[in-house]
């Protein structure tokens, strides 16, 4: 675990519930939201700490998963994001990291978990290994509050009785699909997500979650219950997950890579995940891509760095998704060049946030569309808490019900801002 360095301020998360069915009607809620990304420390960059993320959930997808409880590194990883949530009656409040790459929902790391009137102790333990962190302790049931409309009754959750790795944090949300708690809680198959939950007892008419982030880095919307088509410039167009392993395990695509003309990347597996913060591919497709740019790696970020002779001739990088491309210009390519120093750069530097995953094409799990696949960030001389460096490219669905992922066009999703 290494300490990890606030680069981005907080962001107001709205949780509004979608009318998914005329019969479920519920108010808007709002839950307040906090982005980190995890900068260069000592010998681990921000490449590297991707790439240990991406691996580590390669070999826990095509591990036994009720053999053990091993997961991959979430406290690792770039790009981490965390609320206030209360547990119990009245609520406890705790700092929880939210992950679309995990689903045990646990408190307890740093503030201890506090029984209420509404604690059941399900005498079942559960344990969960991060890679760079861990957990394990008891398995309740308890009442969730996420906000004001969106409390959940009987949630399963875990409360720690030991923990490493989790100095900032007191646990984790985890909103990834349910099949990833296998074999982490004793004497049960799996535990419900939170947002299994709050589909089972009616609060939303579909389980499905809506990310957006608004341009300008005011509130942006997580959204249970489906997407908010206020904020979007498109139809969501919907792929079904995966089939392959390991990506299947996640939120896991299919989809192939061509820059300019050429295909670097055949149609293959991969996942999106919110928790990384740069685009990995395959090995050979990030030779492939480093070759047509003529960037080199530079040694202090571990990103591919370029001229700007270089960044005037970089072509359209695509993501053909279900037929639909998805194409990054040259701007889109690039990391927001007044967060260079940030990441142990030089700020007169061109970086790139195309990166290698660390493994050929092949693997089951051949690509990771991160925070810079769907996030703008801007380039800004400054930056404060209303005027935050980054906005929505696409808008993303992760959808339960219909075993599917979504994508749709922002108002940002051709912005030049770097």
């Amino acid at each position: 675990m290494f300490p990890s360095k606030t680069l981005l301020s907080t962001v107001l998360i709205a949780l509004s519930v979608v009318d998914a069915s005329p019969l479920r009607r519920e108010s808007s809620s709002t839950l307040g939201f906090t982005a980190r990304v995890n900068a260069r420390v000592d010998t681990l960059n921000i490449a590297a700490a991707d790439r240990a993320r991406a691996q580590a959930m390669q070999q826990f997808g095509h591990a036994n998963k009720r053999a053990g409880s091993s997961s991959f590194s979430i406290t690792n990883a770039a790009t981490v994001y965390t609320a206030q949530v209360g547990v119990g009656s009245p609520a406890n409040q705790y700092t929880l990291l939210i992950d679309t790459g995990s689903s045990n929902t646990w408190v307890g790391a740093n503030t201890p978990y506090k029984t209420t009137s509404t604690s059941v102790d399900t005498g079942n333990s559960v344990s969960v290994n991060y890679g760079s962190g861990s957990f394990s302790g008891e398995e309740y049931l308890d009442t969730v509050t996420l906000s004001s409309g969106l409390v959940i009754t009987g949630q399963s959750i875990g409360a720690a009785k030991t923990s490493t790795g989790f100095t900032n944090f007191d646990g984790i949300l985890g909103v990834g699909p349910a099949d990833l708690t296998q074999g982490t809680v004793s004497n049960v198959d799996s535990v419900p997500t939170v947002t299994d939950n709050l589909y089972s007892k009616g609060t939303i008419g579909t389980e499905a979650l809506g990310v957006y982030f608004a341009p300008g880095g005011s509130a942006g919307e997580l959204t249970f219950g489906g997407s908010d088509s206020s904020k979007t410039t498109s139809s969501v167009n919907y792929v079904p997950l995966t089939t392959t392993s390991p990506a299947s395990s996640y939120w896991g695509i299919d989809q192939s890579i061509t820059y300019g003309t050429s295909t670097i990347l055949s149609a293959t597996a991969g996942i999106v995940d919110t928790g990384t913060t740069l685009i990995l591919i395959a090995t050979d497709a990030f030779q492939k891509y480093q070759s047509a740019t003529g960037a080199t790696v530079d040694n202090n970020t571990g990103l591919l760095m370029i001229t700007s002779a270089q960044y005037a001739n970089l072509q359209t990088l695509n993501f053909n998704i279900g037929g639909v491309n998805y194409g990054l210009t040259a701007n889109g390519q690039i990391w927001p060049r007044s967060l260079n120093t940030d990441i142990g750069g030089s700020s007169n530097n061109i970086y790139l946030v195309i990166n290698d995953i660390g493994s050929n094409s092949g693997s089951g799990l051949d690509f990771i569309n991160g925070y810079s696949f769907l996030y703008v960030f801007k380039d800004l001389v400054w930056y404060k808490a209303d005027h935050l460096p980054y906005s929505q490219r696409f808008y993303s669905v992760f959808d339960t019900t219909e075993h599917r992922v979504g994508f749709a066009t922002t108002s940002s999703t051709s912005a030049t801002s770097n």
